[in-house]
């Protein structure tokens, strides 16, 4: 049963994935290379940030901060032009600045605001940047192939996040994780398609989208300004890499490799009394970080689940509930998943 989008309030955060149809395996190179600079210039026309992503061979993960637009200021012609210019053609851009002088001459400024609205509209909206990155992905890779048709399996999936750095670099590492659980590379900066390769590669987005939720943390008495990316690197590389998460595998050569565990891993899991650490278990398949609908503390979950329980139609009276399998450090989810929550 597909259900409705969650939605923040305010500066918000979303897990957002989508697959392409039939599980195709569409994701070379090429693609994987213009998805990220379709992705980067989208961001940028939209006022979106990208915190982190991944896009593997038959789908794709974002961790996207969108924002506030109670609080934005309404976009003046200056920041509407220059966003425009980050996602059109010089052509292009020329002739809606020609539009708006012709709307000035005119002394109309209903037709600028007009015009303006155009764009205005479309900025700073999650649903309306995903489905324009799906769809001009779609135009594209359908021109390439010579095809026709949808590329994509349904809508996107969102898990709303709470906008703190134990949630956010939760979510974030799992994602970054994402070509290590399949047996891509041995580490995560190898697979340049992720978050964490492109902000070790010296990328300024990608490291600013680390640093911003980092400096979250209550334990980080530091500005976003004041924080840089050897300090933010490093604190994060300790969340990817935790010593009991090294994967090795007991298969035959001749056999399908399958990751397991390591016996340092059996050791802690015994002392904790099955309890797996949130490092360890960032390696697996976690079905809470897809459709757990909200994650974060239990506060936040049941003030998410309040404002939405009419809408969604649900009986309970508290909306949190705790995720399981692991040592997940208070982090809850909306959606009480009963099976496969750890793959």
């Amino acid at each position: 049963m597909r259900h409705s989008r969650i939605k923040g309030e305010g500066t918000s955060y979303f897990h957002c994935l989508s697959r392409v149809v039939d599980r195709r395996f569409i994701f070379q190179d090429a693609e994987k290379e213009h998805f990220v600079a379709l992705m980067r210039k989208l961001e940028a026309f939209h006022g979106m940030r990208v915190v982190t992503y991944c896009v593997m061979s038959n789908h794709f993960h974002l961790l996207i901060e969108e924002p506030d637009r109670e609080t934005l200021p309404l976009l003046d012609r200056d920041t509407v032009l220059k966003r425009i210019g980050f996602l059109y053609e010089k052509d292009y851009i020329r002739d809606v600045r020609e539009e708006l002088d012709r709307a000035t001459t005119a002394g109309s400024d209903e037709w600028e605001q007009e015009i303006l609205d155009r764009y205005r509209r479309r900025m700073g909206n999650l649903s309306t940047f995903m489905k324009e990155l799906k769809q001009r992905f779609t135009q594209w890779y359908n021109r390439r192939e010579g095809r026709r048709g949808t590329l994509w399996e349904d809508r996107f999936k969102s898990l709303l996040v709470e906008g703190d750095a134990k949630a956010l670099m939760t979510v974030a590492a799992y994602i970054d994780l994402n070509p290590i659980r399949a047996g891509m590379v041995d580490k995560v900066e190898s697979y340049r398609w992720c978050g964490y390769a492109s902000a070790i590669a010296g990328n300024k987005w990608a490291r600013e989208g680390l640093i911003k939720v980092w400096g979250k943390s209550p334990a980080v008495c530091a500005s976003e300004e004041e924080l840089d990316w050897d300090t933010v690197g490093a604190e994060y590389r300790l969340l990817l890499y935790h010593e009991d998460v090294e994967v090795e595998s007991a298969e035959p050569a001749d056999k399908p490799v399958r990751r397991g565990f390591t016996e340092e891993e059996k050791e802690a899991t015994i002392a904790s009394r099955g309890r797996l650490s949130r490092q360890a278990v960032l390696r697996r398949r976690v079905r809470y970080f897809t459709d757990g609908a909200v994650l974060g503390s239990a506060d936040f979950v049941n003030r998410v689940f309040a404002r939405h329980k009419e809408k969604l139609g649900l009986k309970r009276k508290t909306g949190a509930r705790r995720m399981q399998d692991a040592d997940w450090e208070e982090l809850y989810v909306m959606r009480d998943l009963k099976a496969d929550r750890i793959g």
